[in-house]
Formats: structure tokens, C-alpha cells, sequence
């Protein structure tokens, strides 16, 4: 999936902190293979204690492209979460939607001890699902080129996610995102109730996808 908006973002002082945090943090892993390894997400790490990975990863990229990516859509969507939501719940659901991207991580990955992950992917996921919650009707684009509803590119971003997760596709990580985007969803429903269920239809469907992740879970499927 690849996707644009008809209007960019704009920088202000909190998505500027949360976009040099992740640039500076990001160079210092490219550099530093040391750093790099003790602060990505380890599985078998965090089992063991180091409970600071689960947040620390998220500041951390494999390369410019993996960090050019995540931080255009946070450029895109932030502003959209900072004007509605303010700026200190922006910094929330940013957090809690990372921090969800990663135990979801350590759920399907419990056993194991040698998978590893790091990136914003997460965390951007929950600012995207916050944005498309208050706004399910925000017109996308697909590779873009191909326009597409927010609620719709959510619900097929979700179930690929899902497809993802039971088959292992591509070195992605597909719960990371999911986590991220059940954090982005759930808060912004929380957040802005009124204004979510302006339009309570779109706003369920959105969450179908979630629902069935977790009925495949009960059934033990995924």
C-alpha cells in the first residue's frame, strides 16, 4: 500500500521533536552497531527484562528509506491528530500506539527468542488510524494514483496485516502495525467520542477487521 493526501502536513513544534527524535536516534544506530543492538526490539531481550525496547526500537531504522517513509506519513497525518486532538494527546496516542505495536510483537512472537524489529511503523500507524477514525471519508491514494476512502484503505491495510501475521509475508512487521493501529483507533474513539460517532457506521466497520484478528485469535487460527 502507498498512499497521499490532497493537502501535506505541516511541522510544528511537537511533530518537529517526535521527527528529529527519530532522525537523531536513527543515524546514531546507522553508526553505532552497538547501540543499534541494544536498543532494538529482541524478543528473547525483553523476556529478559530490558522492557525498554519495546519503546526504544520505535526511534530506530534499518536504513534512510525505512526513515524517509515513516516520518512523510507522520508528516502527512500528524497534523491532522495535533489540530483535533491537541498536541498532548498526539503524544499519546503516538506512545501507546508504539508501545501496543510492540507487545502485540512479544504476543505472537513469544517463542521466539531471536525475532527482532525496529521502526516508527508502529507507532505512525496509530497517528494514520487516528486521522482516518475522525475523518473515515479523507480521500487516499493508492500507489498514488489510485484514490480510495480512508475507511476503506483501513479496512484493506488491517486484513492484509492480518494475512501478513499468519504468513509470515515479507520482512514486515505486520503486528507491530496492527498494534499500532488498534492504539490509534481505540484512543481516538476515547478521545473524540462526539465527534467519531458523528458518523458511528464507518467508525464500526473500521474496527471489523479488529474484531475478527482477535476471534481468529480465540479460535486459534493466527
Amino acid at each position: 500500500f502507498g498512499f497521499k493526501h490532497k493537502s501535506m502536513g505541516s511541522l510544528n513544534i511537537y511533530l518537529l521533536i517526535i521527527i528529529a527524535l527519530n532522525g537523531l536516534i536513527s543515524f546514531k544506530g546507522f553508526n553505532d552497531s552497538i547501540f543499534f543492538e541494544k536498543f532494538k526490539f529482541n524478543v528473547g531481550a525483553v523476556k529478559a527484562g530490558e522492557q525498554y525496547r519495546n519503546i526504544s526500537a520505535g526511534f530506530l531504522h534499518a536504513d534512510m528509506a525505512h526513515l524517509f517513509f515513516n516520518m512523510f506519513a507522520l508528516y502527512i497525518f500528524g497534523p491532522y491528530v495535533i489540530e483535533h486532538l491537541g498536541a498532548n494527546h498526539f503524544i499519546l496516542v503516538y506512545i501507546i500506539s508504539l508501545l501496543l505495536g510492540s507487545l502485540l510483537s512479544l504476543y505472537f512472537h513469544k517463542n521466539e527468542p531471536h525475532y527482532s524489529a525496529i521502526g516508527a511503523s508502529g507507532a505512525v500507524t496509530g497517528i494514520l488510524f487516528s486521522a482516518i477514525t475522525m475523518f473515515p471519508e479523507m480521500e487516499l491514494y493508492l500507489f498514488f494514483s489510485i484514490p480510495i476512502d480512508g475507511w476503506v484503505f483501513a479496512i484493506g491495510y488491517l486484513f492484509y496485516s492480518i494475512y501478513g501475521m499468519k504468513n509470515s509475508i515479507g520482512n514486515v512487521g505486520h503486528t507491530a502495525h496492527f498494534g499500532g493501529a488498534i492504539g490509534g483507533y481505540l484512543l481516538t474513539i476515547l478521545l473524540a467520542t462526539e465527534h467519531v460517532m458523528s458518523n458511528p457506521i464507518l467508525t464500526g466497520i473500521i474496527g471489523v477487521p479488529i474484531i475478527a484478528l482477535f476471534v481468529l485469535m480465540k479460535m486459534k487460527k493466527i
